[in-house]
């Protein structure tokens, strides 16, 4: 018994939905479940042997078992298997629609998956997802109903000349949806590159697996972008004009994108600076957190994000405080009277430096007289650090706290700003008294 392709137009509606209530329709739901039930199975162990349970992000296996593109496609690849057996011995009626929902279901499927891996904080893929739904459903409603040919020759019939070529609506829609089919695969495949590289990647390979990923992205939407304008129908010798007006645009108003670009791979390729490192740009300090084609992500021990652009890391002086060695020296200064024991302050300071659990005892904490100050002796002590990217302002509060509370407990004075003021000498015995020189102290 020979299959069709695709059903003839729906003459009768009473006799097609009758043919639902044949007893045979049993055999074929019986056989419809057997094949959900194969398929989840088989799904199941190559998830299991996958380890791909605690990835939700893959496009085949998703959050839940039913939820990535296996298992839709494994039920539909048994559904032909099952209507070719069926085919043999009974008439068919409900694989007629079945066929057609599973494969609408596959559709749906790889492009919602697709697009929430490529494109997950993008906010216009939840309504490009509606438009594949929709669209599919539309499709499966019409070959359900045999319409299908009869709308498409209708649309054949629609056409207009461009230039030397004749268009018509059906050879666009075609053309739309090869072309969305082949940018789908070639995301799926780049996003599938991109799990494989970034996979237990850390550090420097991190960085330079991300600037293949970029790449290695970039080449396949190219191709695919290629591929896709020759499925509508135009004519790729005409994007030469259009490449050179690129290449104007890209070297007049588009020059600091492309330039962001550039330096983008440059920065992954060479790794000076790497995803984790924390560096200092412009005055602000904190992690890098993602290196993008265009823009460097950092991220401060406050918690705000600055984006910056990679030209400003290529052109601009950037501090990596992780590059070489993590440890990071800081100091701070103290003020005492004049007649304080110098020795004692020294011994003070450098033990409340080295009484902090942060402070490196190798090489360790110092005090050292700075400096005579207009108002006391001033001492610098300074420390050692090796972890930055827990904060420099708390540990520098502690050991403030602790020098102010040594001090206090052996009796050294912090002394005030004191000013001497002199007032002029006038006339009169009053003038004469005030132009005595008086010591104003105080806060």
């Amino acid at each position: 018994m020979t299959v069709s392709a695709a059903p003839k137009p729906i003459d009768d509606l009473a006799l097609w939905a009758a043919s639902f209530l044949q007893p045979t329709v049993l055999i074929e739901f019986a056989a419809l479940a057997t094949a959900v039930l194969l398929a989840w199975g088989m799904a199941f162990l190559v998830r299991r042997s996958a380890a791909a349970s605690e990835n939700h992000t893959s496009v085949l296996f998703g959050r839940r078992l039913v939820d990535g593109v296996l298992f839709p496609v494994l039920l539909l690849l048994l559904g032909y298997v099952a209507r070719a057996l069926l085919a043999m011995w009974i008439p068919l009626a409900a694989f007629k629609v079945i066929i057609p929902v599973l494969v609408s279901l596959v559709v749906i499927r790889v492009g919602v998956k697709v697009l929430q891996v490529a494109f997950a904080q993008a906010p216009w893929v939840r309504a490009l997802e509606r438009t594949i739904s929709w669209v599919a459903w539309l499709a499966m409603v019409l070959w359900v109903s045999g319409l299908l040919p009869v709308v498409l020759n209708e649309l054949d019939q629609i056409t207009w000349k461009v230039g030397s070529s004749t268009l018509s609506v059906r050879t666009l829609i075609e053309g739309g949806l090869t072309a969305g089919a082949v940018l789908i695969l070639m995301l799926w495949v780049s996003s599938a590159i991109e799990a494989r590289l970034l996979r237990h990647a850390a550090g420097s390979d991190l960085s330079l697996r991300k600037a293949v990923s970029n790449a290695t992205r970039a080449l396949l939407l190219f191709v695919g972008m290629i591929i896709a304008l020759s499925a509508v129908g135009i004519d790729l010798t005409a994007l030469s004009v259009l490449g050179g007006a690129i290449g104007v645009g890209l070297g007049f108003g588009l020059q600091k994108l492309a330039s962001n670009y550039v330096s983008g791979f440059v920065i992954l390729a060479e790794r000076s600076m790497r995803i984790g490192d924390m560096v200092r740009v412009d005055n602000f300090e904190g992690r890098i957190t993602d290196i993008n084609a265009r823009y460097t992500l950092i991220r401060s021990a406050t918690g705000r994000e600055s984006i910056v652009p990679n030209e400003l890391l290529i052109i601009n002086r950037v501090e990596n405080l992780s590059l070489a060695d993590p440890r990071v020296w800081l100091s701070t200064v103290v003020s005492v009277a004049y007649d304080s024991d110098v020795d004692l302050v020294g011994r003070l300071l450098t033990e409340a430096a080295a009484s902090q659990e942060r402070v490196l005892q190798d090489p360790g904490p110092s005090a050292a007289l700075s400096a005579f100050g207009p108002d006391g002796l001033e001492f610098t002590v300074g420390y050692w650090i090796a972890d930055p990217e827990n904060g420099q302002l708390n540990i520098r509060s502690a050991i403030n706290l602790a020098i102010l509370d040594a001090l206090r407990r052996n009796g050294i004075e912090i002394p005030y700003p004191q000013r001497v003021l002199h007032v002029k000498p006038g006339e009169g015995p009053a003038a004469a008294t005030a132009a005595a020189p008086k010591a104003i102290t105080g806060p």
